[in-house]
């Protein structure tokens, strides 16, 4: 028989089974301890980063139903064109000529949610009316009336020759005229849209103006019929009704643009007309290098009516 008394280095052999018996039982219940736990849940991954705060002017610009114009955005940089004008979300803002409504994807929906006003002063409307002109403030004025919760309640007045003002005198804290005051020049009528800015201006409101940038030492057509007008005649004609020069920006600038274009301004993009306008598109036209310059190197001021 075996002797369970026999020792192992000074310890019983049946001390010794003892021990190895007790450690399975205990390895034994912990494991059916576990068995019995259930398991921590893993902690939650943290949330994914929030876009940009709604009613806010990132929000605003960076909106899906901005997704046709925001390709854009690189030469038109509106983000920092707005903010050197100094936007605000309870102002009230008056934009000259809006076309299409490309600043005005922008600026409906944060003053709509800032309780801000928004004024579209459209192309003139009457017998006389253009009918292109009327086509695109009928276009504008449906799109942007049909969805209240997007864009508020835009209002509309008009701008041309023989408009009356565009918004009640002295209500506006921002003027805004976006690449049209050539077209002014050519229809006789940029003195007027000076002035009737400033009458429609609280003292100390902001007038903006980007225009595409003729350089200093080339002679100004007075109809500005390539679309490029100097700085310095800008400055004359805010002047002359009434306001002050505050600062310029050089946010839309672009080198690239030599201002000697076939076509005028219009043959760089969006435009990119391929023959004069009004006659038909030439296919044979090389576009590549005008591709290449991008959208027009443009002028950013900033005026103040006085207090």
């Amino acid at each position: 028989m075996t002797d369970s008394s026999a020792t192992f280095g000074g310890f019983s052999r049946r001390f010794l089974l003892a021990g190895a018996a007790g450690l399975a039982l205990t390895g034994t219940m912990a494991s059916m301890a576990a068995c019995g736990r259930k398991e921590e849940a893993a902690p939650e991954a943290p949330p994914a980063p929030a876009g940009p705060p709604e009613g806010s002017l990132e929000w605003a610009v960076a909106g899906p139903w901005r997704a046709q114009d925001r390709p854009r955005d690189p030469f038109r940089h509106p983000m920092e064109t707005l903010r050197f004008f100094g936007l605000q979300p309870k102002m009230t803002v008056v934009e000259f000529w809006p076309g299409s409504g490309w600043y005005t994807e922008i600026l409906a929906p944060y003053l709509a949610k800032g309780q801000g006003v928004y004024v579209a002063a459209l192309f003139p409307e009457g017998p006389t009316a253009d009918p292109a002109q009327a086509a695109l403030n009928a276009a504008f004025q449906t799109r942007f009336s049909a969805d209240k919760k997007l864009y508020g309640e835009p209002q509309f007045s008009f701008f041309g020759a023989g408009t009356g003002p565009v918004a009640p005198a002295g209500t506006a804290d921002l003027c805004l005229f976006m690449r049209t005051l050539h077209g002014w020049m050519a229809a006789g009528i940029a003195e007027k849209a000076f002035a009737d800015a400033f009458a429609a201006l609280k003292p100390g409101g902001v007038l903006g103006v980007e225009q595409h940038r003729l350089a200093p030492e080339d002679d100004q057509d007075p109809v500005a019929a390539n679309g490029y007008v100097q700085e310095a005649f800008v400055r004359q004609l805010a002047a002359e009704a009434g306001f002050v020069y505050v600062a310029s920006s050089e946010v839309n600038a672009n080198e690239k643009d030599t201002k000697d274009h076939p076509f005028g301004v219009d043959t760089l993009p969006p435009m990119r007309l391929t023959a004069p306008r009004g006659q038909p598109a030439d296919p044979a036209f090389d576009r590549s290098k005008f591709e290449e310059i991008g959208e027009s190197d443009r002028m950013t001021l900033k005026f103040r009516k006085p207090e």
